[in-house]
């Protein structure tokens, strides 16, 4: 699948942090549960490297890494099975390192100029990132004129309130949201809770 593919098979990918390895497959099987098969499991604890490795052999699932801020660790997750890559900003040693890598990637960006950066050193599907604080929905609305060509995933502060208006978007596939992987209900490993905000978010696209 190419990352276009991927983000458009999904109406919200969950922004996955994993605290306990145990955690890993479980989680990864209530959101697949749910009807969420696309999964970003961040680097930003230690054990995200292990959890990309786990749920990768979850049936169904389409793992991706979070949180890519140096060149080192695109091979590394691409080896433990991400099929791409998400990242907060976008650096020419990141660039280089998607390239050789070969791990697609969506890099984020905030304000027009970032977006013409990383337009113009071949990325179509962007994300925006804090997408609250960079301006939201009208942001999205304002920039789809003269950079009608983007694809954009915004993630930071969305809920599953706000989420629609972002999905109504003619520039945008998916969001991005943490509001599916509730910290209380992974510790206490309600899985049914999970599947059940599974469910609720990808109804998202369909409504």
């Amino acid at each position: 699948m190419t990352l276009l593919e991927i983000m458009r098979s999904a109406s919200v990918i969950p922004v996955i942090a994993i605290d306990d390895p145990a955690h890993a497959v479980p989680l990864a099987r209530a959101l697949v549960a749910g009807g969420i098969r696309v999964l970003e499991v961040t680097l930003r604890t230690e054990h995200g490297l292990g959890a990309i490795r786990a749920m990768s052999e979850v049936e169904g699932a389409i793992v991706g890494v979070g949180t890519l801020t140096s060149p080192e660790e695109f091979v590394a997750s691409r080896d433990a099975g991400a099929v791409f890559g998400v990242s907060p900003g976008l650096t020419p040693a990141l660039i280089a390192a998607a390239k050789s890598s070969g791990l697609p990637l969506l890099p984020g960006v905030m304000t027009p100029s970032e977006v013409m950066a990383a337009r113009e050193a071949g990325f179509r599907q962007v994300k925006l990132f804090p997408a609250m604080q960079a301006g939201g929905v009208g942001m999205l609305n304002a920039i789809r004129g003269p950079l009608s060509d983007m694809t954009f995933c915004p993630t930071g502060g969305i809920t599953i309130e706000t989420a629609p208006a972002f999905l109504a978007c003619k520039n945008v596939a998916c969001v991005g949201g943490s509001w599916l992987t509730p910290k209380d209900a992974i510790e206490a490993g309600d899985w049914a809770h999970i599947t059940a905000l599974a469910k609720a978010a990808a109804a998202l696209r369909a409504s």
